[in-house]
C-alpha cells in the first residue's frame, strides 16, 4: 500500500480506476433503483413510501463511511506523513457532506408520512445533522490551511476528533428513545425482507462505487492543483 503513496503510481492507478468506478456505479445504481422502484413490492405497513429506502440507507451509510475514511486517511498522514493521505481526506469531505445532506433530506421526506412531521430532534437525526456540520467545518478548515500554507496536521486532527460522532450515530437509537427505527442490519442478521434487501445491497454497492469514483476524480484534481502550485513557486524562485 505504501507504493501507492507515490503520486505517479497513484495517478496511473486512478486513470483507469476512476471511470471504471463511475460507469459501473451508474449501471448498478440505475439497475438497483429500477429494481426497487418497479419490481419490489409495497411494504405491508409503510406502503409505497418504503421505496425511499434504496436512496436513504446508502446515503446514510456513505455519509458515515466517508468520515470514517477521512479519519483513517488523517491517521495515516499523522503517522506516516504521506501527503496523498491528507489529499485523500480532503477529497472525501465534499462528497461525504453531499451524501450526508441527501441522507437528511430523504429522511425528512420519509419521516413526513411515517411520523407525521418532517423533523424531530431525536438522537439519530440530531447526530447526523452534527455530522453534516462537521463536514462543513472540516472543508472550511482544510481550505484555509491550504490557502494560508498552514500544516495539514490541523484538519487531520479535527477529522480524528470528529470520528467520535460516528459511534454516537450508530448507537443513538439504543441509547435514547427515538422515533427512528432500530438498526435493521447488524453483524450476521437482518430484519429486512429479502425482496427489499437484495436491491438495497446492489444500490449500496453501486453508490459506493460512485462515491469512490468521485473521490478518485477529486484526488486527481487536487493533486494536479498542488503540482501546478509547486511548479509556479519553483518558476518564481528561478526568476527571482
Amino acid at each position: 500500500m505504501h507504493g501507492f503513496a507515490n503520486p505517479k503510481r497513484f495517478l496511473g492507478l486512478a486513470a483507469w480506476l476512476t471511470p471504471l468506478c463511475l460507469l459501473l456505479g451508474l449501471a448498478l445504481t440505475g439497475g438497483a433503483l429500477a429494481w426497487g422502484l418497479f419490481a419490489a413490492p409495497a411494504d405491508r405497513l409503510m406502503g409505497e413510501t418504503v421505496r425511499i429506502i434504496f436512496l436513504h440507507v446508502p446515503f446514510a451509510w456513505l455519509g458515515m463511511g466517508g468520515w470514517a475514511a477521512m479519519a483513517a486517511a488523517s491517521l495515516a498522514f499523522l503517522v506516516w506523513r504521506h501527503p496523498l493521505a491528507a489529499l485523500a481526506a480532503r477529497a472525501v469531505a465534499a462528497p461525504g457532506a453531499v451524501f450526508t445532506a441527501l441522507c437528511l433530506a430523504t429522511g425528512s421526506i420519509w419521516g413526513r408520512p411515517a411520523w407525521g412531521t418532517w423533523w424531530v430532534w431525536d438522537g439519530r437525526l440530531t447526530s447526523m445533522l452534527v455530522l453534516l456540520f462537521l463536514y462543513l467545518a472540516y472543508i472550511a478548515l482544510a481550505q484555509a490551511a491550504a490557502r494560508e500554507g498552514v500544516s495539514a496536521r490541523i484538519p487531520a486532527i479535527f477529522a480524528l476528533l470528529g470520528a467520535i460522532n460516528l459511534p454516537i450515530i450508530n448507537r443513538s437509537v439504543v441509547w435514547w428513545n427515538s422515533l427512528h427505527q432500530p438498526a435493521s442490519i447488524t453483524l450476521g442478521k437482518s430484519t429486512i425482507d429479502p425482496a427489499f434487501l437484495a436491491p438495497l445491497a446492489v444500490a449500496a454497492f453501486g453508490f459506493s462505487l460512485l462515491f469512490g469514483g468521485i473521490v478518485l476524480a477529486r484526488m486527481r484534481a487536487l493533486l494536479a492543483d498542488a503540482q501546478a502550485d509547486a511548479r509556479l513557486r519553483r518558476q518564481a524562485l528561478e526568476a527571482a
